[in-house]
């Protein structure tokens, strides 16, 4: 198997895996500098660091990475730790390179607006793939969002069934209006999107989540939705909002707390009201 060709594979299914490599090696080691070892999401794996105790060590540091995202660099001195003498070298020291392999995220923005066209700007240029819905053509096409990798105009329903969405997928919702933030807001929470964002003011915030309580909706899985979407910047225009969005975007992806995110949970946003009133 040739494993650039299975990373390739992954990255296209939207799965993760971690390439660990022999970047540096001393004296007599069980494989060769350069070696690979390919661990997928799945934990089966393909290629060889050299077998034995060290790879099952390799192996574990890839689900760490994985789970993380960050890479590792691992030194095995097996000249003096009896771990690893299982008869597979006559000792050496070797250093290991473990990196992760993730998909491209994919930024679906819901609404073709002016929010939607100033986010798919900056997300593409920070790296994300973008994707466009909206019910209206006029809104949904090739030359308003030329960036887009794929751009869908039909009815909200009808779309939903033909998106990709998984563990890379970031849902951004800026609809025209309430009534369609919440019909893709009530999808989107079923789906196992990494991010889920939902635009408007905490009180249109809490409205959309009474109603979709009532209908069933677990509170917990509204509990999720970065909403009101966004960092805090004091962002009034298209464009700043835009920055504002994918600003989060990115510290979502880079597992990163962000200080002056807005997003409140249903009791925090209820009590925000409150105070306010």
């Amino acid at each position: 198997m040739d494993i650039y060709e299975e990373i390739v594979r992954l990255r296209q299914a939207g799965r993760k895996a971690a390439l660990a490599t022999i970047v540096h090696t001393q004296g007599s080691i069980p494989s060769y500098q350069s070696s690979k070892l390919l661990v997928r999401d799945d934990g089966s794996f393909a290629g060889t660091v050299g077998g034995g105790c060290v790879e099952a060590e390799v192996w574990a540091a890839a689900q760490e990475v994985m789970r993380l995202e960050r890479p590792r660099k691992l030194t095995f001195n097996l000249n003096s730790d009896p771990r690893y003498d299982a008869g597979l070298t006559c000792g050496g020291t070797l250093e290991i390179y473990v990196e992760p392999i993730l998909p491209q995220p994919v930024c679906y923005l819901f609404g073709g607006g002016h929010v939607s066209l100033a986010v798919a700007r900056l997300a593409s240029q920070a790296g994300f793939g973008v994707v466009v819905v909206d019910d209206r053509p006029r809104f949904a096409n090739r030359e308003r969002f030329p960036e887009a990798a794929a751009v869908y105009a039909d009815e909200w329903e009808k779309v939903f069934p033909q998106l990709a969405v998984n563990e890379s997928s970031y849902l951004v919702i800026v609809t025209r209006g309430h009534k369609d933030d919440m019909r893709v807001l009530r999808w989107a929470v079923a789906t196992p999107a990494r991010y889920v964002g939902l635009i408007g003011s905490k009180r249109k915030v809490i409205e959309i989540y009474k109603i979709l309580e009532s209908e069933g909706v677990p509170r917990e899985t509204l509990e999720r939705v970065h909403a009101p979407i966004g960092v805090e910047i004091g962002a009034l225009t298209p464009e700043e909002i835009g920055v504002s969005i994918v600003a989060e975007l990115i510290a979502v992806r880079r597992n990163v707390a962000v200080p002056g995110a807005k997003s409140l949970g249903r009791a925090a946003a209820e009590a925000a009201l409150r105070k306010e009133s």
